[in-house]
Formats: C-alpha cells, structure tokens, sequence
C-alpha cells in the first residue's frame, strides 16, 4: 500500500516534537554553565512552543510534498521545517520589542516576561538576546537535515534570502512608523511582500522546493506567483485583525497597529478613500474612534476585496501548475485559510 502524505495535526505534532527534542538538549547545554542560562533557555522555549499555527514548516512541507510525492518519509525534512519556526520566534520576539506590544498568542511578550523580573531595559535587552539565540539555533537544526551537500547549499541559500527579506521589511515597517503621512498604500504594500509574504508563504514555498531536489523552473515560478499573493492576502487579514480583531481569538490587543501609528495598507487606504472631514478627525482621535472612521471610509471592504483578489491569483497560478494534485488540493486550503481567520 502507498505511503500517505502526514495529516496536518500529525505534520504539527512531528514539528514540535523535533523542535522539543532540540531545545531540550539546548537546554540541559546551558544549564550545566549557570542555572541562570537555562532559565533564560526555557523561556526561549517556552515562547518557541507557545502554540502558533505552525504557517511556516506547513508551506514548506507542501512545497517539498508537491515534487516526491506520497513514498518519501518526513522525517528526514523535519529539521529544516522546524527551523523555519525557530526564525519565526526570532521575528517574533524582536517584533514585538520594536512595537511594545504587551501579548503574543494570547500571554506576555517576552521582554514584559523578562521586564517583571529586572525592569524595562533588562527585559529589552533580554528579549533582543532571546531572538538572536533562536535565530543561531535555527541555523543548527537546519544543518541537522538529512540531505546531499548540493540540495543544502540551495536550501541554505532561499532560506537566507528569506531572512534578508524579512529584515528589510521590518525595516520599512519601523521607518514608517517615523512618518505615516509620507507612506502611501504601494509602500505598505511592499512592506507587506517582504515583511510578511516572503518569510511567512513565498520563500518556504521554495525552500520546501529546494528540499525536493527538483530544479523545476516551471514549479519555481508557480510557487513564486501563490507565494506572493497569499502572503500578501495573510498580511492584509492580519492588518483588519489589528483593527478589529477579537484579542481572546488573536492574542493580541486591538489598536496596536493605531496606536504606534503603523502606516498598513488598511490606514492607507482609509486615508486615500477618506473626505477631508474624516481626515481631520482621524489625525486627533483615539484608537476606537479612529477605528470607525476607518470603517466609515469603506476601507475594511476594499482591503477585504484585495484580499480576494489575491487569494484567486494565488490559486489560479497553482491550478495552472505541474504540483502534484494532492499538494494542489493542500494548497488550495491553506490559501482560504491564510486569508480568512477568525476575528
């Protein structure tokens, strides 16, 4: 009998399971120098194992999954796919310190974590060392893959190209915060592409890819166009769930993004589409007032219909493509579910 693709639940669990097992030898290594470090540790691991939906390690697992078909076994990918989440707590940690954001999935930040203990700037420079930490151990799981010299030496490189985007568009992201009224909807568009889309759909798409040993140009590009779309559509749903999200459903406070005064392409749009009245207004409002000007502009609706947009565009470039059908199907879903979560 074939051997069938892992279900998604049996694809999470196996994820953090290796992760589980490295940290634990990570752990038990800092320990033995001081207890204070395998505190610091277990906080890392505990952030790194605090639930999240796992995005990352499940498009580059469909994207790999799209080429060898049902006989090959995980296990031999599961390094690389569980360091994908190692980065994303480093992108994480790091995030929320440059945003002062208070919760993240539903519990403290780490720098408040660490600030209850020692005050705000241990608690800063402690979560800025927590970040770097998982990004070092992201690059070690990764060199634990089970795989020829070649296929890592392209891995290696889409995941680095992963990161340098991600990086630039943090950037962007936080020099937008300096001067929202200069942005435009274009700029945090693109801030969207490469702070969110290529780290969170785009790039693990190729990295599974590149785990495949395919040198498929055809599926690259494929890859590449639902890449960018639903990644896009991911960061337009996260920029309304700023807004109007439920934080018992997010794990995160509503207004965060108005209250820092983050450029998204949401507030953009409300600007573009605002009458001068509502533009006065939304410059001297609080965040919940702020919150229904937006509403009133009817940017929530053209940011929702963008999001499908983008949705059918990634679909279509899937559809038309040479993936395999069960991976098709996957992708299809994950595409609906990236762009509609719950509020």
């Amino acid at each position: 009998m074939p051997r069938q693709p892992v279900s998604h639940r049996a694809l999470i669990g196996a994820v953090e399971g290796t992760l589980a097992d490295f940290l634990a030898a990570q752990i038990a290594a800092l320990d033995a120098v001081d207890p204070a470090l395998g505190g610091f540790t277990r906080t890392a691991r505990d952030l790194v194992m605090a639930g999240g939906k796992r995005i990352r390690p499940t498009f580059a697992y469909w994207g790999w999954r799209g080429v060898v078909g049902t006989t090959e076994p995980v296990e031999a990918v599961l390094p690389a796919l569980a360091a994908l989440e190692l980065m994303h707590t480093f992108a994480l940690v790091h995030d929320d310190v440059m945003d002062r954001s208070a919760t993240r999935r539903g519990r403290p930040t780490a720098h408040r974590l660490f600030a209850a203990q020692h005050g705000d700037q241990f608690g800063d420079s402690a979560a800025v060392l927590v970040g770097d930490l998982c990004l070092v151990w992201a690059d070690q799981l990764l060199a634990r893959t089970a795989a020829p010299p070649a296929v890592l030496v392209e891995v290696r490189a889409r995941y680095d190209r992963m990161r340098i985007e991600a990086i630039a568009g943090q950037y962007l992201d936080v020099l937008g915060e300096t001067d929202p009224a200069s942005w435009s909807v274009e700029r945090a568009l693109l801030v969207a592409r490469h702070k969110t889309a290529s780290y969170t759909v785009q790039w693990p798409l190729a990295f599974g890819l590149a785990l495949a040993c395919a040198g498929r140009t055809d599926l690259d590009e494929a890859y590449q166009v639902y890449g960018l779309a639903v990644g896009e559509a991911f960061q337009l749903r996260d920029d309304l769930l700023g807004v109007y999200g439920d934080p018992a459903v997010t794990g995160k406070p509503a207004g965060d993004d108005l209250r820092t005064g983050k450029p998204t392409t949401l507030l953009m749009m409300a600007r573009r589409m605002a009458t001068e009245a509502q533009l006065d207004e939304l410059a001297v409002a609080g965040v919940a007032r702020q919150a229904e000007i937006i509403a009133a502009t009817g940017a929530p609706a053209r940011v929702e219909e963008m999001i499908r947009e983008r949705v059918r565009e990634g679909v279509a470039a899937i559809t038309d493509s040479p993936v395999r059908a069960d991976a098709r199907t996957a992708l299809v879903e994950l595409a609906a579910a990236a762009s509609h979560r719950p509020a």
